[in-house]
């Protein structure tokens, strides 16, 4: 039996499609709905979500402050270094993230210079919240910058200009001009990163075991428990997760489209 190009097209794609399905079929219909719920009530796990939500937050929010100014200077500079500062913002993104922990505590763990600082002063950047909030933010904020900064390419330059000319500050415009133009696009940006960031596992683990965060919590639970005992925290992730696809399909810009 001949098969043409369209059938072995779609057999290719049918069987990559299973491999990301199949997965996550088999998470959901491994605990009973009723065991779930149960199992999501433990003061462990509501603990270990708290401690993601909040940090993934606080590290978005970071993220997008200090993001977004610099991924509106990599979409309007014509300057030779912004090659290289976009390859430095793109790193931690092809980075292993156990390497990334590595780097992290190189700076801002015990014996470097910055750790024993704060550790002097009282606010230690390891094994604390603060740890987990630095690992989530080194790890996510690209997808911040990356994002804004298509965004901010769209933005036809001549709308700015034509409100410069009417006497309006580079503030004003951004915005009035900027900022609504571009929203959809950073949005997406910023749901992405908080994605990656509740989802941080790699340098999370090595700068701050504790608190806890979901990633680490499965993790826990499955070397101590076995697999049955990771599932509710991974069903959970899984379906902020969904949230993040819906708000990227809906509010947001879908980069990928």
């Amino acid at each position: 039996m001949k098969l043409d190009s369209a059938s072995v097209i779609m057999t290719l794609g049918t069987a990559l499609l299973a491999l990301y399905a199949i997965p996550v079929l088999a998470l959901v219909v491994s605990v009973p709905s009723g065991e779930l719920l149960i199992q999501l009530t433990d003061p462990v796990v509501l603990r270990a979500a708290r401690t993601s939500l909040f940090s993934a937050s606080v590290s978005v929010f970071i993220a997008t402050v200090f993001g977004l100014p610099l991924a509106y200077w990599l979409a309007r500079a014509n300057s030779r270094l912004k090659t290289v500062v976009l390859a430095v913002v793109v790193f931690p993104l092809v980075l292993p993230p156990t390497v990334s922990g590595m780097m992290l505590l190189t700076v801002f763990g015990p014996g470097s210079l910055v750790g024993d600082a704060a550790i002097v002063v009282g606010i230690p950047l390891t094994r604390s919240l603060l740890g987990v909030i630095f690992a989530q933010t080194f790890v996510a904020s690209p997808f911040v910058v990356v994002t804004a900064k298509a965004a901010f390419e769209t933005v036809d330059v001549r709308l700015e200009d034509a409100s410069r000319s009417l006497g309006k500050s580079r503030l004003v415009t951004a915005q009035r001009v900027t900022l609504p133009i571009a929203g959809p696009g950073i949005l997406a940006g910023i749901t992405l990163a908080f994605a990656r960031a509740i989802g941080e596992f790699g340098a999370t683990i090595m700068i701050s075991f504790y608190p806890r965060t979901m990633p680490v919590q499965i993790w826990v639970a499955f070397l101590s428990q076995g697999l049955e005992n990771a599932y509710p925290v991974a069903i959970l992730l899984l379906l902020i997760a969904a949230g993040a696809l819906m708000v990227l399909h809906t509010a947001a810009t879908n980069p990928w489209s």
